[in-house]
């Protein structure tokens, strides 16, 4: 039916820092869903190969401390470049299970040298085409330590059976203006990734879809003290300062009213399904839709710039 559809929610740890084992858990994860008939699976920020916890226990703004350069290097040498073929493996099973994938990925972008990094959300439709990639517009806090700021080439949304979705990076959901401009576009289905916790989706999910009347999707990763890899550069210095648990999950779906449909999740790895009903979004519409009756563009009005940020342009 095409105004049903379902979703799988990836709430899995990464293998950390480690990109290709980390594309295994993922892929294992794609196949997984694409069996049980899930049409969208989502997994969460900075999965692949993992979130930057170590600046938070390893004095990450020290400057010139070998430690954070080294595992900087290790970081931005487990991301992913998309221009080398990197993702081929995810894109080839989302055209076979024909599942459409938002998978919250570091990207060592090309086109800005390939040696920073960006917290990149990246959605491949189900004929396995990547169709879009959005670089975090602002890394919070202790992120700007090693995440560059993107761009808004990725302020896009996408058909999936009759709905239109899009998605945006952890904190850049509690940012008014780039929501708006998803909406704008008819975005019915938002999903918001990231790194973990319930602490960042039991309230700001709610919100979003009582604000857009639109379903909304938020995807979580989990991350404990023993998930480490023993193989991780300066190991001792990071378990020194860190917590047993540093991601407990959270992922959750809210309908257009606002209220749960599948309330936070916590401690538990695996994947989340539950089929959505189109028909809801335009119940909801009926007494309040944000970018459309009830707007007033000839008072108020937002301008993106969509165009893909690069140091060079060469001039043909």
């Amino acid at each position: 039916m095409e105004h049903h559809l379902k979703v799988a929610l990836a709430q899995i740890s990464p293998v950390w820092l480690d990109r290709s084992a980390t594309l295994q858990k993922i892929e294992t994860s794609i196949q997984t869903a694409g069996k049980e008939g899930a049409e969208l699976i989502v997994f969460g920020e900075a999965l692949l190969p993992g979130y930057p916890f170590w600046l938070a226990l390893t004095e990450g703004a020290a400057w010139d401390k070998k430690v954070n350069k080294e595992l900087h290097a290790h970081y931005v040498r487990n991301s992913v470049q998309i221009e080398a073929g990197e993702l081929d493996s995810i894109c080839a099973l989302a055209k076979e299970h024909h599942i459409a994938i938002y998978l919250g990925m570091m990207e060592r972008a090309k086109n800005r040298g390939g040696h920073s990094i960006y917290a990149s959300l990246v959605y491949i439709d189900q004929k396995g085409e990547i169709k879009s990639v959005h670089r975090k517009l602002q890394p919070t806090y202790d992120e700007r330590l090693t995440w560059a700021p993107g761009d808004g080439n990725g302020l896009q949304v996408h058909p999936l059976k009759q709905f239109t979705v899009g998605g945006l990076n952890c904190w850049e959901n509690w940012m008014p203006l780039p929501r708006a401009a998803l909406y704008g576009q008819g975005e019915n289905l938002h999903v918001a990734v990231w790194p973990g916790s319930d602490h960042n989706t039991k309230d700001i999910t709610r919100f979003i879809a009582r604000e857009s009347r639109s379903f909304v999707i938020s995807v979580s990763s989990l991350m404990k003290k023993t998930d480490f890899p023993k193989a991780t550069p300066h190991l001792e210095a990071i378990l020194a300062k860190a917590p047993d648990v540093l991601a407990n999950g959270g992922s959750c779906i809210a309908g257009p009213d606002g209220e749960w449909i599948v309330e936070p999740v916590i401690h538990e790895e695996g994947l989340i399904y539950h089929e959505l009903d189109f028909n809801r979004v335009y119940e909801e519409r009926q007494n309040f839709d944000c970018v459309g009756h009830y707007s007033r563009p000839d008072v108020t009005k937002l301008v993106v710039n969509r165009e893909r940020q690069s140091t060079v342009e060469f001039a043909k």
